[in-house]
């Protein structure tokens, strides 16, 4: 069997990257992307300078000022850097067809069979990373290996604008010697329960047998077995386009407490917020599900003229459609929150019409 080349792409600081590309006065300077800082909101991206001061995406908005008051605070600006992530996009296929977005600034790529009919995988990678900042100077990091799994690990190790490349008789060792909460697909919640069990590094989880870690954590557990183990067959899908992005919750016993009902839903609204982000969509329909503990399941959805991607007005219009379910009165076994309805390229890009009074 041939083994497979896979690129992972993974643009720097994307979005930061881009202002501080189209605002040169901006260069050098903590540049923090998601919006004004006197209002509620989560960073979305920071540049490189930003992060020196401890600010990361996700963070709320109030902490990055205090961490960084002298930043320079940008709103997002989703069509441009649709633009660009498609600019991006182009360049890959100039390489591969088998190309899988994972969101609007990273992408893997199967290399084993290519358009440029190189055989070395580290050329190609290094290639990608020139052609991308000869077109769009912005840099991009790669991550090289014969899986998914691998070739993401990769492309975080040496950032920005770095190149790893992880060969099959290397990753044993890599992989050993990886702490725990650095393998991708293993969250905090995951790695603190690792933790606790004395697993700290990759050599500790590979003592364990897949009955464990199936018992352990279900069917994600049989994934782990095999990742630890440098195995992961599964392929670069080429992307359909997604319809929506949604996030749910099975409570382990029916709920009664709306208070933590109340923050469960603000909680899911703000994961479905950073998956958009991520993507770089936003949607114009919001949609609830809530299901009884008699398995009942209702939804209730609003839709609106305006996409957003804001975790905050999402969590406000899903609160609001849960007092149109019986939620305040009934035991509650599920919540979930749903963005879609996204707008088609051709909206994004679509000249805005200015209205003036006269």
């Amino acid at each position: 069997m041939t083994q497979r080349k896979i690129i992972h792409i993974d643009m720097d600081a994307f979005y930061a990257s881009v202002e501080q590309r189209d605002r040169p006065e901006t260069r050098g300077l903590p540049v923090i992307v998601g919006g004004s800082p006197e209002r509620r909101g989560v960073v979305s991206t920071c540049s490189y300078e930003a992060r020196a001061f401890g600010v990361h995406s996700a963070m709320p908005m109030r902490t990055a000022v205090r961490l960084c008051p002298n930043a320079v605070f940008l709103e997002t600006d989703h069509r441009k850097y649709s633009r660009v992530s498609e600019e991006i996009q182009e360049i890959f296929h100039t390489f591969t067809d088998l190309v899988e977005p994972v969101s609007i600034d990273e992408a893997y790529l199967d290399v084993t069979e290519n358009k440029r009919g190189m055989e070395s995988a580290t050329r190609l990678a290094r290639e990608i990373q020139r052609e991308i900042f000869l077109k769009t100077k912005l840099t991009a990091s790669a991550g090289v290996s014969y899986n998914k799994f691998l070739a993401k690990i990769a492309s975080d190790l040496r950032k920005p604008a770095g190149l790893t490349v992880i060969r099959p008789d290397q990753a044993g060792a890599f992989l050993d010697s990886l702490p725990i909460e650095k393998f991708h697909g293993i969250g905090r919640v995951t790695a603190a329960k690792f933790r606790s069990m004395n697993i700290r590094t990759g050599h500790d989880l590979r003592q364990l047998d897949v009955a464990t870690l199936t018992a352990l954590f279900g069917k994600v557990g049989a994934f782990y077995y095999g990742i630890v183990r440098g195995i992961d067959e599964r392929p670069v899908e080429v992307d359909e386009e997604r319809k929506s992005i949604g996030k749910e919750i099975t409570l382990s016993e029916d709920c009664t407490d709306r208070r933590r009902l109340r923050i469960l839903m603000r909680s899911l609204a703000h994961k479905v917020a950073r998956s958009l982000q991520k993507r770089g969509l936003a949607g114009r329909t919001v949609t609830i599900k809530v299901r009884y503990e008699d398995f009942q399941t209702v939804t209730r959805s609003e839709s609106f003229t305006e996409p957003t991607q804001d975790g905050v007005r999402i969590g406000d219009i899903a609160l609001a459609l849960s007092r149109k379910t019986e939620m305040d009165s009934r035991p509650i076994r599920l919540i979930g929150v749903t963005v879609s309805n996204f707008p088609s390229p051709e909206e994004l890009n679509r000249p805005v019409q200015l209205e003036f009074d006269f």
